[in-house]
């Protein structure tokens, strides 16, 4: 049987005995109803895995003690998927789960000129993230940037990072799968109705390459997670 793995983020290397919080401690104690001395591993979605023991099972105040520690390193490959919300909010959370299973390293909500509007929640945002790690038995939590104007956005990318865009408008677009491998990438995409014109040119201006996705129109959440699997599995 596999070790429960939780998540706790404010854990750091030189701790020894951890209180956790009431969801974990009931979960572990009501729910798996684990007793003193069975393991759990603990992540703080920094890299950063620690094996401990039951010392108490309280309820609600849970206590371990770390007995292991473990260092993950984070993945060469670092894709980061700019994205404008979509007013459906279960399938833009959908997006987020399944990049996080993929290994997306960052995701940028951006609002573009057809953007419609969504409400977006930080903390529920994060906990599907969480969950996805823990699930996926991953290390590293994905990097939720706040949501910002497209074109704000588009001059803070980093030189050094192969710059993609997607769209749908008749343009010269190499295939995204027909790419040399890029470790460091981000790709734009756009909202339902596409970029404008305007935004496109503006991408362009700022080094952006058009690429293709394929023959069928996809939806927002779709084209993120073909974006997602083509650049982060290679």
């Amino acid at each position: 049987m596999s070790i429960p793995f939780f998540y706790k983020e404010d854990i750091f290397q030189d701790d020894s005995m951890l209180v956790l919080d009431e969801d974990t401690s009931k979960h572990i104690v009501q729910v798996l109803r684990m007793q003193t001395r069975e393991k759990v591993k603990l992540c703080n979605g920094k890299g950063n895995i620690f094996i401990a023991e039951i010392s108490d099972n309280h309820r609600k105040k849970c206590t371990v003690t770390i007995v292991e520690k473990l260092t993950i390193e984070k993945s060469e490959t670092n894709i980061c998927i700019a994205i404008s919300p979509i007013k459906n909010n279960s399938r833009f959370e959908w997006f987020l789960e399944k990049a996080t299973e993929i290994g997306v390293a960052e995701i940028v909500p951006v609002i573009c000129e057809r953007t419609e509007k969504a409400q977006l929640k930080p903390e529920r945002l994060k906990g599907i993230l969480v969950s996805a790690m823990l699930q996926s038995q991953q290390a590293w939590l994905p990097i939720l940037h706040p949501p910002q104007k497209l074109l704000d956005y588009l001059p803070t990318v980093q030189a050094g990072a192969t710059k993609l865009i997607a769209h749908c408008i008749e343009h010269q677009k190499k295939s995204l799968k027909e790419m040399e491998p890029a470790d460091n990438a981000v790709i734009l995409i756009g909202p339902e109705g596409d970029f404008t014109a305007p935004e496109i040119e503006a991408a362009l201006n700022q080094n952006f390459r058009a690429v293709s996705l394929g023959q069928t129109r996809l939806r927002t959440e779709t084209a993120a997670i073909v974006a997602a699997t083509l650049l982060c599995i290679q």
